[in-house]
């Protein structure tokens, strides 16, 4: 694995998390909105545009430099509009990650040729 390779997947794996965060957030400050007279909808539909907009261009990036099948990169955008889904794929991204850094660490050490 390549460093930009390793890059795009760090940068979707550290978003992941965050955008799960504000859309729960979100849905949170929707029903305030409409149970009291407390209205962050649009503040937090911001902050939320702008971390699904990240990872949605992030995800693009791992899915072009990863090579992903059509389903394991469909399977982290169906992630990422699911409220709770961003902490699945952080988690599902990093042991890829993590597996990812000892199989390139085999093949500088020479353990592995492939």
């Amino acid at each position: 694995m390549d460093n930009k390779t390793a890059t795009a997947l760090r940068r979707l794996r550290l978003v992941s998390a965050p955008e799960a965060v504000s859309f729960l957030l979100l849905l949170i400050c929707s029903v305030l909105k409409r149970t009291t007279d407390f209205n962050a909808v649009p503040v937090m539909g911001m902050v939320h545009g702008v971390l699904f907009i990240l990872y949605v261009v992030f995800w693009l990036d791992a899915w072009n430099r990863t090579k992903w099948t059509a389903g394991t990169g469909i399977l982290y955008f169906v992630l990422s509009v699911l409220p709770t889904g961003g902490f699945f794929a952080e988690r599902k991204l990093r042991r890829a990650c993590d597996d990812l850094a000892i199989v390139a660490r085999a093949r500088r050490e020479g353990v592995v040729n492939t």
